[in-house]
């Protein structure tokens, strides 16, 4: 028994090499990222508020509506979960089983269609809502066997290189449905002599199929994805433990964890600041799709690029982080990071496909395009474009500035619960942001109104930093 309990020490401390479990890992994160990217960003949900809702701001109202209610089920169950999963034992066959209902959820929305033929809308909204609570389901169980994959002396290693992987796995996809659906047999493209001359497989632009057949590639880059992990990465043991009780025990380790936070003041004040400003960034994520579709009138092709640029460019983001980190500490960094997000959020609102940054009036026939290509071509996308650019980096380089800060905030010995509330801080709230942009389109019968109450979250969180102070208590 002691020689066993020895060697799985070992195991979780590991010799700092990237095993194949670990890289197994690591690809499983990159076949996760493209259901975020391909399906709630940038191509499916925008396609569905503009074209088969047929209203950008109906569809952004009830996008936003439908996301409140996955982020209810989240807040409700998945902190439980997290504080729970050491207790239920194995992963793999709760992950297993969710990729069993999500894998068909995803792949079946290739029927939804803009004549209304196909999934109907409603349907369309209960499907997409149980596959983000399953996909927030994924990340708890995912995150739980880093160590068992990596170890603690390679766990940064494993983390870092699922960060990449998710980014290279979007941005592949992006880029192969931009090359074989959505460039070819375009008058502007004719001459690109790299681009197949028609969609391939016969994809119809008429039927907005260049648009649905994201829900089928994402499907199947997560089942690809998850095989590896299944196959090479080492499980957590059985324990044993019932349900209920496992749950029960996870109840007190929450109440536990709180208790010990709650004897940290600026810990406190930065956990309960970043359940806002970290929703306010998240909504920007999610719903920029939705919005650049709605307002700058964007369709499949645009946002590709929209998409392929904005995530090749938000790699900048970690570097950012770390050289503010570095400059000015990391609470200073992070109010930077919040402030420059909410400066962009309200440059956004300023802008349509006539008008930059609210004052200036732009006519885009009065002047000659900026380029010759077949996406891009005024002054207002190109702004619009930057502003995406800045948000898509101070926002990135926020997650890693807001984890340096909790550690220099929070005693050595006590990051375990320190980290199991930050964690429980990103889903207790996960609902704020849907909600305020669902309740700001409906009051102001506007994406911009939905789009200006994210700056509410941002704010918040800013003014709770002001509170905190950089040193470790004890």
């Amino acid at each position: 028994m002691g020689a066993s309990a020895g060697r799985d020490e070992a195991d979780l401390h590991g010799n700092g090499r990237l095993t194949l479990g670990s890289v197994s890992w690591s690809v499983f994160e990159g076949g996760r990222n493209p259901l975020v990217v391909l399906m709630t960003i940038y191509i499916f949900m925008p396609y569905f508020a503009q074209t088969v809702i047929g209203d950008p701001v109906r569809g952004q109202e009830m996008i936003s509506r439908w996301s409140q209610y996955a982020g209810w089920a989240v807040m409700v169950t998945a902190p439980f979960l997290g504080a729970s999963i050491d207790q239920l034992g194995g992963r793999k066959i709760w992950l297993f089983l969710i990729i069993c209902v999500m894998a068909p959820i995803t792949f079946s929305l290739w029927w939804v269609k803009a004549d209304h033929t196909g999934i109907p809308i409603i349907t369309t909204l209960v499907l997409t809502t149980i596959s983000s609570v399953l996909f927030a389901y994924t990340e708890v169980l995912h995150n739980s066997l880093l160590i068992r994959a990596a170890g603690l002396k390679a766990a940064h290693k494993a983390s870092g290189l699922g960060l990449a992987l998710g980014n290279a796995f979007s941005v592949a996809a992006l880029a192969f449905t931009a090359w074989a659906f959505a460039l070819p047999g375009l008058p502007a493209t004719a001459h690109w002599g790299w681009l197949p001359h028609a969609p391939l497989f016969g994809l119809q632009r008429t039927l907005h199929e260049p648009e649905r057949i994201v829900a089928p590639m994402a499907a199947v880059i997560f089942v690809l994805g998850a095989i590896p992990l299944f196959m090479f990465t080492p499980d957590a043991p059985r324990s044993g433990v019932p349900i209920a009780r496992a749950f029960a025990n996870g109840a007190r380790t929450l109440w536990s964890m709180l208790r010990t936070v709650g004897d940290y003041k600026n810990a406190a004040i930065f956990l309960a600041a970043r359940m806002f400003y970290v929703d306010g960034m998240t909504a920007v994520l999610i719903y920029s799709g939705v919005y650049a579709a709605g307002v700058m009138k964007w369709h499949a092709l645009e946002m590709l690029f929209y998409g392929i640029i904005l995530s090749v460019l938000a790699v900048l983001g970690g570097f950012v982080g770390r050289w503010l980190d570095e400059g000015v500490g990391p609470r200073r960094a992070v109010q930077i990071e919040i402030g420059m997000s909410l400066l962009g959020i309200i440059a956004l609102i300023g802008m349509t496909p006539t008008q930059i940054l609210y004052g200036w009036h732009y006519i885009p026939a009065d002047h000659p395009p900026l380029w010759n290509g077949p996406f891009f071509r005024t002054l207002p996308e190109w702004i619009f474009l930057l502003i995406g650019f800045s948000n898509a980096v101070f926002i990135t380089a926020h997650y890693a500035s807001s984890r340096t800060l909790l550690t220099r905030l929070t005693p050595p010995k006590q990051s375990g619960a320190f980290f199991g509330v930050y964690a429980l801080s990103g889903t207790a709230t996960v609902w704020l942001g849907s909600f305020m942009v669902n309740l700001g389109t409906r009051i102001f019968h506007s994406q911009q109104g939905g789009f200006a109450t994210i700056a509410v979250l941002l704010a918040l969180g800013f003014a709770g930093l002001l509170f905190v102070r950089e040193q470790a208590e004890t």
